[in-house]
């Protein structure tokens, strides 16, 4: 009886994290940590490992609902996957430096797509754009 109760518990505690919403601030805040890891890594295991970690990361970004510039959001997404695949594979051919690189676009596209989400400014809701 308690490992039926214990199995029933399991199941039903499995199933309702699998419909709770994506907290997208702290996936953000351990994407920007993983991208520091992968950026601050000294040997390639290490710069591997936080590579995958960002990119399993983005990928959980994806599900994540966008109130707000949807498509681009998910371009900007797009862009940065495809970015740290680029930096892994040239990790793994010509070394970390030559990573460098596409991690700095990573940064640049980062700074585009947030501008998205940021809230108007006063003259903006003052004047309009």
């Amino acid at each position: 009886m308690k490992t039926l109760f214990v199995c029933f518990l399991t199941f039903f505690s499995l199933s309702s994290m699998a419909d709770a919403p994506l907290d997208l601030e702290a996936n953000m805040k351990n994407m920007g940590l993983a991208y520091k890891n992968s950026v601050r890594a000294t040997d390639l295991d290490s710069f591997n490992t936080a590579i995958d970690e960002f990119i399993h990361l983005l990928e959980k970004a994806k599900k994540a609902d966008f109130k707000q510039h949807e498509s681009e959001s998910l371009e900007g997404l797009d862009k940065v996957i495809q970015q740290a695949k680029s930096a892994k594979q040239l990790a793994e051919v010509q070394g970390l430096e030559a990573a460098k690189a596409p991690l700095k676009s990573i940064d640049q596209l980062r700074k585009k797509y947030h501008e998205l989400h940021e809230p108007p400014g006063f003259w903006e809701l003052l004047f309009g754009k």
